[in-house]
């Protein structure tokens, strides 16, 4: 797969600094946290009380505690109005590998982040949207757009099945150099030559990169424009993004917080599985995260870049059923169409372990899910496993933490645990 190949040797210095593997954690959090108060509202207004709020703000606290994530960025919309619009730690300068008289750059809620995976929901939505303008019907196969597709075996591979992560290609070939990854055109090649592992498209594995490319080639197949284009047309300027872009421009390159890889090296049999959904050692996947190439790349897949309030927007708006302060972005039937479940839970052989999906979004489940507890309405999608964005159409909230950590081995797990129960417990159901 993508990302075997080093950008550079790791110096001395800061292959010693990783050992620690954790950033570093003031003694008061509150010199590290920056509020927007001007976009916070009452939250007795939206059926909360000052008290559920905290429990919350404590929530994120004890996630960045664990010293996983150098910063954090979160908001929270319950019934459309932003009840919290707050940040966490440092954008760059308080990474394992830095050295303490580094600059520190303070995050703040306007800094932009990386979305990772969790670009994968908003390139499916923009799919549904070309659905619902009937320039493709997703249950066609791709070669219908692309024939040259259809090479070795792939002839009748769905839009749905790429969008459900049932295609059969859920990875590119091993030992690709890594400037292949903002190489469009070559992995296009690849993947029409690629042979699927499951051609019927019965086999559920998650697909950290290929079916965005795919995706990305139907898009600008039946539209004659980039994918870059069509989101700024279709999503960006309608609800008013700044950011929220597949890379980031470069006058705004300089604001985009840090990815760090935190905590213990991982051994076999996680070094296996983390190589095999994102491509590469996580080591690896932190350089190349950062490099001004990533940050210039279209990756449909994995590198959309904006605001934790901006991703929320985006959710709010599904949410609203399509609606975003007056304009209708989506018909509410392709909402709908976008999170309705695929099949039951299954299992999924990327990430091995048990999953529930739309076609594009990650669904929650009854007594419990990835969204909480009883969040079979909900929908989303998570991004390297630690940032986290959701609606919950039970509670009216919409959700988005945004980290730059990336920690695989480490104590992290539980404290997001902790966090999207705080989300279930002070966020009461209010319809049924």
């Amino acid at each position: 797969m993508l990302l075997d190949a080093p950008l550079t040797a790791l110096n001395v210095p800061r292959v010693k600094a990783r050992l620690s593997k954790t950033s570093v954690i003031p003694d008061s959090l509150a010199q590290v946290t920056s509020i927007d108060k001007t976009q916070e509202r009452n939250p007795e207004s939206v059926g909360m009380t000052a008290k559920n709020v905290e429990s919350i703000w404590r929530s994120v606290e004890g996630v960045y505690q664990t010293g996983t994530h150098p910063a954090i960025s979160f908001c929270l919309r319950r019934k459309g109005e932003v009840v919290l619009q707050r940040s966490i730690g440092h954008a760059s300068g308080n990474g394992p590998a830095d050295h303490k008289l580094a600059p520190k750059v303070l995050m703040r809620p306007e800094t932009p982040m990386c979305f990772f995976s969790a670009s994968k929901a908003v390139t499916a939505l923009l799919m549904h949207m070309l659905n619902e303008k009937k320039l493709i019907n997703l249950h066609d196969p791709i070669s219908f757009y692309l024939p040259e597709f259809a090479r070795n075996g792939k002839k009748n591979i769905t839009i749905h099945q790429v969008l459900s992560h049932r295609s059969g290609i859920p990875g590119l070939p091993e030992g690709l150099p890594v400037e292949t990854l903002w190489d469009n055109d070559t992995i296009w090649r690849l993947l029409c030559d690629a042979e699927p592992d499951s051609p019927r498209g019965d086999k559920l594995a998650y697909h950290a990169l290929t079916g965005g490319y795919i995706l990305e080639r139907v898009v600008s197949k039946v539209t004659d424009k980039t994918i870059q284009q069509v989101l700024d047309e279709r999503i960006r300027k309608p609800m008013g993004m700044k950011y929220f872009k597949y890379g980031i421009d470069d006058e705004y390159a300089d604001r985009v917080a840090m990815n760090y890889a935190i905590g213990l090296k991982p051994r076999f049999p996680i070094s296996y599985l983390i190589k095999r959904a994102l491509g590469g050692p996580l080591d690896l996947v932190e350089d190349v995260t950062n490099d001004p190439r990533f940050l210039s790349a279209v990756i449909p897949a994995g590198n959309i870049m904006g605001t934790a309030e901006e991703m929320n927007r985006f959710f709010q708006m599904m949410l609203n059923g399509g609606e975003w302060k007056g304009k209708q972005v989506a018909k509410e039937i392709t909402i709908r169409r976008a999170i309705q479940e695929v099949a039951s839970v299954q299992f999924d052989r990327t990430l091995m372990m048990p999953m529930r999906y739309s076609a594009g979004l990650m669904l929650g489940g009854k007594p419990v899910g990835i969204w909480g507890a009883n969040s079979s309405a909900c929908y989303g999608h998570i991004g390297l496993i630690n940032k986290m964005a959701w609606a919950d159409p039970r509670r009216e909230i919409s959700v988005s933490l945004m980290t730059s950590g990336i920690p695989i081995v480490a104590n992290n797990i539980p404290s997001l645990v902790r966090f999207v129960n705080a989300i279930s417990k002070n966020c009461s159901i209010t319809k049924i």
